[in-house]
């Protein structure tokens, strides 16, 4: 299926591995000029090298700044003034107790997993709207609808974006301009799989019995049973991007492999 990127110009932030990689190299293959963020230059100059590696054809570029804050957003902003596509999946995330979480900690979550992705569509969503035309999307989680114990401040963000995605959805009506955003459920992520490695690694045991038991303990809900691959999320991503797309707008779309319960 021909997805009708080329000749479109694509931003995703937090884009040098995991996810974002995927969703970045997705949209290459489709055609689409892909602009590759992060927060370290060599991460991002490498993940722009292993892009042309993989797709001799793509045109790629990158640019390195901390969307976390106003100053990164700004510079991002100077040297991409104007996107097609904006997928917005920068997002920190870290364990902790919620008693243990200080205003600080709450403050930084909320500028950077909300915050970055309010700045960019600020700017771009005028530009769209004088276009006639553009895509953003936001990378939400099954943790924005189901808030987990151990990362309440991680959960509040996830759900903060789907406020925002639909309100911004909602301004965009007749524009030809679409918002939407995406849950994925438990990933294969690079931070994930070294994680799990190491858990086997203590226990003695295969990784695939760890993982397994994390499922069967942590995530019971899952009809996939398994870690979902980036490039599976990527898919759907590349989709929603698409003019193909267009009667999709305001949804909050999940690839959680079926973790969250509900015919909604």
């Amino acid at each position: 299926m021909d997805l009708e990127l080329s000749g479109k110009r694509a931003l995703v932030t937090g884009s040098t591995a995991g996810i974002g990689y995927a969703i970045a190299r997705r949209l290459a293959a489709e055609g689409a000029e892909v602009v590759v963020n992060g927060r370290d230059a060599g991460r991002v100059d490498a993940a722009c090298a292993r892009l042309r590696a993989d797709l001799p054809a793509a045109r790629v570029s990158g640019h390195a700044a901390d969307v976390a804050n106003a100053s990164g957003v700004a510079s991002l902003l100077a040297a991409c003034d104007s996107v097609d596509l904006l997928v917005n999946n920068f997002s920190l995330y870290v364990p902790r107790p919620f008693e243990d979480i200080d205003d600080a900690e709450w403050q930084h979550f909320f500028e950077a997993n909300v915050m970055s992705g309010v700045r960019l569509a600020r700017h771009y969503l005028p530009r769209m709207k004088a276009a006639g035309w553009g895509r953003v999307v936001f990378i939400s989680s099954e943790s924005g609808l189901n808030p987990p114990g151990d990362m309440v401040h991680y959960g509040m963000t996830k759900s903060a974006q789907l406020s925002i995605s639909r309100g911004l959805a909602e301004t965009c009506a007749g524009t030809g301009v679409t918002v939407n955003a995406v849950l994925p459920g438990p990933t294969r992520t690079e931070g994930v799989a070294d994680f799990f490695a190491k858990l086997a690694a203590e226990q003695g045991v295969a990784v695939e019995t760890v993982e397994r038991e994390f499922f069967n303990r942590d995530r019971p809900s899952s009809l996939l049973r398994r870690f979902i691959e980036p490039a599976e999320v990527a898919n759907l991503v590349a989709y929603v991007c698409s003019p193909l797309s267009s009667a999709t707008n305001g949804a909050a779309l999940r690839v959680d492999g079926g973790v969250v319960r509900s015919i909604g």
